[in-house]
């Protein structure tokens, strides 16, 4: 890449540095990509050959896992290196059994280039959605190495479709094939010259979703405490500012039963949320050591990482936050279990919150007045609740098999 690109990089990568040293999010970061060469060093091993696949964070990396399962079930020769950028995916799933080795991807400076692929060796490397590293595509181009991108999604807002945005246009030509989302992505990199190496292959998430919903983790003891209440609303990936929103509404409803779910906790975080609701709060920890003391329970709060997909399939109606920050998370991951779900305003770079919304099986909402009106709807009209929850299952139905065209595609 050119000296201004690298400067960038370098800037960057002094920055995270800094900021390290007052952030501890940041921190992790900079001492996992201190010892990624030693874990790549000790990991690898003679003879064989990997596949790299890189995801930024834990939402990119839930995107390729049907891709990495994939792998390992009909190419099981091939090691897979999985790499993170950030601390929120890695801290999560360093310990994930379906890759060989699991580490955070080194800043893009040529050197870290350079040295990263000379001890991995990959024979293809496969990036999840986002992430350009200018440095890493042209290394891998002129090594020769197949490199994809899966679940890709594009947006005329980016810089590739800019008059000013050669250098960055020059780093899609780096890829083996381009597999997006959707046709409206295919369409932009066409009028950009690029059509040859671009598939529409959808979006690997449904498969994923699916692949949850097929070995979901059963749990009596939630199951016991929705009985009898005439709804129940999952509030997953919840932050202060949809807590805010959404509180005064469960306060003057102690009927319903409420599962909530934040995106972020600790001690505090869970204890304020256990009088989200008019009725006492209790932990998923607590219910489950002792489910007939916490019958008369309104709130559940989850206190723990990885149940927020099972949890689903016990809600009638499911809240995703995020819609009032950078972003809503995975509607997928709710509306698989048939169920409506309502988000807040920022989800438009979402093409499934938007095509839900479309279909029927989701609502969205700014105001108070607004939530409170959907959800005086959900619960007061169980038929009009039970259609928008099938719309919302049939649209994920429709949608899959993104991670077969994807893998027939690269190993055909």
């Amino acid at each position: 890449m050119n000296l201004l690109y690298n400067t960038g990089i370098r800037t960057y990568a002094l920055g995270a540095k800094l900021f390290a040293l007052r952030n501890a999010k940041a921190g992790k970061m900079v001492k996992g990509q201190k010892e990624t060469f030693a874990r790549l060093s000790e990991a690898i091993v003679a003879g064989k050959k990997y596949v790299w696949i890189h995801a930024a964070s834990l939402g990119e990396f839930e995107q390729g896992r049907p891709f990495i399962e994939k792998l390992k079930r009909e190419k099981p020769e091939l090691g897979v290196i999985l790499t993170f950028f950030s601390p929120s995916g890695y801290e999560v799933r360093h310990n994930f059994k379906g890759a060989d080795v699991v580490c955070y991807l080194p800043f893009d400076t040529p050197r870290n280039v350079r040295r990263f692929l000379e001890i991995a060796q990959p024979v293809m490397a496969v990036f999840v959605k986002y992430e350009f590293w200018g440095n890493y595509l042209n290394e891998l181009k002129r090594r020769n190495i197949p490199t994809y991108i899966i679940s890709a999604i594009f947006r005329d807002t980016q810089p590739f479709f800019k008059w000013w945005g050669g250098m960055f246009r020059s780093m899609l030509g780096c890829y083996t094939s381009i597999f997006v989302q959707e046709s409206a992505s295919a369409r932009l990199l066409e009028s950009i010259g690029l059509k040859n190496n671009v598939v529409v292959a959808g979006d690997t998430r449904f498969d994923r979703v699916t692949d949850i919903l097929n070995t979901t983790v059963e749990m009596p003891f939630v199951e016991q405490f929705t009985a009898g209440a005439p709804m129940t609303i999952v509030f997953g990936s919840s932050w202060p500012q949809d807590e805010a929103l959404y509180s005064p509404w469960l306060k003057a409803h102690p009927e319903v039963k409420a599962i909530v779910a934040p995106h972020e906790f600790d001690q505090e975080r869970v204890d304020s949320l256990r009088d989200c609701g008019s009725g006492r709060g209790v932990t998923l920890n607590e219910l489950e050591a002792d489910p007939d003391g916490c019958r008369d329970a309104q709130t559940l709060v989850v206190n723990c990482f990885g149940k927020l997909s099972s949890l689903y399939r016990y809600g009638q109606t499911a809240y995703i936050g995020g819609g009032f920050g950078s972003g809503i998370h995975n509607v997928n991951e709710a509306a698989v279990y048939g169920i409506p779900v309502i988000f807040g305003p920022k989800h438009k770079k979402f093409k499934e919150a938007t095509d839900l919304t479309a279909c029927g099986g989701a609502f969205t909402f700014t105001t108070r007045e607004e939530l409170e009106e959907i959800l005086n709807t959900m619960l007061a009209d169980a038929d009009k609740r039970h259609s928008a929850g099938q719309k919302a299952g049939e649209y994920i139905q429709r949608n899959l098999g993104a991670t077969d065209i994807a893998f027939k595609a690269i190993f055909s």
